[in-house]
């Protein structure tokens, strides 16, 4: 096994049901992973997701609409599982990624509420998708490592009566991550 990592950068977007797109600046998260050669040639990538830490969408990484989210608005991404596997050779990427979305108002002490987690559980490609409300490509490995990976997942209720009324679900929703991936 040799030592891979994921580092998550600026050109984000979220989706989720039939909103606008949210442009996210994911810049400065990592996951720290290994990885090892399949008999294909393929890389298998198993990332560690206790330490992979994901910037949250908040007044400074998340612009809806061309505005930054509301200062009391701030949603944690905490991942539960990332794995996949990348064929070095054509630069596909393919990513498993299960993560919870944890909604708060408030800051600090000042925490004035707390929704259920919506989990998200979706695969996140370099290839081609398409799904009731998104036909997306992503971008494969370039010289640099970086590439762009799309996903879409459909997001059940949480139980929070009016959350899940405000946001449609369970409806979809769309991932887009720019990252650059460190390979042996």
């Amino acid at each position: 096994m040799a030592e891979c990592r994921l580092d998550t950068l600026a050109g984000c977007e979220l989706v989720i049901a039939g909103y606008p797109r949210f442009n996210y600046n994911a810049l400065g998260g990592c996951a720290p992973g290994q990885c090892r050669t399949n008999a294909a040639g393929e890389l298998e990538l198993q990332f560690a997701s206790e330490r992979t830490a994901i910037p949250p969408l908040n007044w400074r990484s998340t612009r809806f609409l061309g505005l930054p989210l509301p200062p009391a608005l701030s949603i944690a991404i905490q991942p539960e599982a990332l794995s996949g596997r990348v064929n070095p050779l054509s630069g596909e990427v393919w990513l498993q990624f299960r993560s919870r979305f944890c909604f708060q108002l408030g800051a600090g002490k000042i925490l004035r509420y707390q929704a259920s987690d919506l989990v998200v559980d979706t695969q996140l490609t370099t290839e081609p998708i398409s799904s009731r409300r998104h036909q997306l490509q992503g971008r494969r490995l370039d010289d640099h490592n970086r590439a762009v990976l799309v996903g879409t997942a459909l997001i059940q209720p949480c139980g929070e009566a009016w959350l899940d009324r405000f946001l449609g679900l369970p409806d979809e929703a769309l991932a887009v991550l720019e990252c650059r991936l460190t390979l042996p």
